[in-house]
């Protein structure tokens, strides 16, 4: 019983969410689009014409927002000024004019499938949506998000051009000062956000680092 009272809660509390209104208003898979909208608009990191490569994109809203921010007037379709490559273990629905690859960004084919698709490009911004499937046991999770953190600030390290960004979802809580550390390590600047159409009751945070230390793009 109890679990069918959590999820008529988590219902109630989804379908009346703002941002999933305001998400099949605009026509966006879903309310992640705006957590990534928010950190955009505060350190204006996405411009028309960039490279930028979309880890754990499925549904596919974090690449949504990149395609209309690449079309001349915001459009969802038609006309695009920039490189869209996104990345997930799990199937997604084309967008049009984003090139999708499935794989698991743990494997080494799966990473060397993507830097082929750069065709040796650099890229002006890595964002990171990926996380991994909790088990509850907090060390053991801890240790998963860390790893998928370290892979995307590796991968940045090595493809990001001078200046360039990366935005990475973490969860506050065991191991998080040790990705804070990691990131300023790597970066000249490094800003937590929690972005308002973050849930309240959510531990996640965005890491967002900027000017790689060590940029090692081609």
């Amino acid at each position: 019983m109890k679990n069918k009272r959590v999820n008529r809660a988590w219902l109630h509390d989804h379908l009346n969410d703002p941002y999933v209104k305001l998400a099949t208003k605009e026509g966006y898979r879903a309310r992640a689009a705006y957590k990534l909208k928010e950190i955009d608009e505060a350190l204006q990191l996405i411009r028309p014409g960039q490279v930028v490569v979309d880890l754990g994109s499925t549904p596919g809203a974090w690449s949504q927002y990149l395609r209309r921010r690449f079309a001349p007037d915001g459009a969802a379709a038609g006309a695009l000024n920039g490189t869209i490559l996104a990345l997930d273990v799990l199937e997604m629905e084309p967008i049009e004019g984003v090139t999708f690859l499935q794989g698991d960004f743990r494997e080494d084919e799966v990473a060397a499938r993507l830097v082929e698709a750069l065709d040796g490009r650099p890229v002006d911004v890595v964002v990171s949506d990926m996380a991994p499937n909790l088990s509850g046991i907090p060390a053991s999770d801890a240790a998963r998000v860390a790893h998928l953190v370290e892979l995307a600030v590796e991968f940045a390290l090595a493809h990001l051009r001078p200046e360039g960004a990366l935005v990475c979802k973490t969860f506050h809580g065991s191991g998080y000062s040790q990705l804070v550390k990691l990131f300023k390590d790597s970066f000249r600047i490094v800003k937590p956000i929690k972005p308002k159409a973050s849930r309240d009751k959510s531990a996640e945070t965005f890491l967002v680092g900027i000017d790689p230390k060590v940029s090692r793009a081609p």
